[in-house]
């Protein structure tokens, strides 16, 4: 397994944070279109489904920079190539561990003795 350092998390974390802020600020935008009393809570699930879909993204886009460099594209360099293809590997590795965490605090808080 490779090893990810605290750089790696740091950014993706920043990630997260990031998308949490884009969440507020459109639901803040919406809720205030609407005219609701009530003040908007960040929402987890779609700020971890967007980056999700980040990460689906860069994989594709490795993949059809793949298939257009192996179909002979002069427009597609090798470098770009790997480029993408390790992007999305780091995106997924990241994404692993972000998943890794969540199981394990899930597992802790259903440990908890109440």
């Amino acid at each position: 397994m490779i090893a990810i350092d605290s750089g790696q998390i740091a950014a993706m974390t920043a990630q997260l944070r990031a998308a949490v802020a884009r969440v507020q600020t459109v639901a803040t935008g919406a809720a205030s279109a609407a005219s609701a009393p009530a003040a908007s809570k960040p929402d987890f699930a779609q700020a971890l489904r967007e980056q999700l879909d980040q990460v689906n993204g860069l994989q594709q886009k490795s993949q059809q920079l793949g298939e257009r460099f192996s179909l002979g594209d002069d427009s597609v360099h090798l470098s770009d190539v790997m480029i993408a293809g390790q992007k999305s590997s780091i995106a997924l590795q990241a994404t692993i561990q972000v998943r890794n965490k969540l199981v394990a605090a899930y597992q802790d808080i259903m440990n908890m003795q109440v």
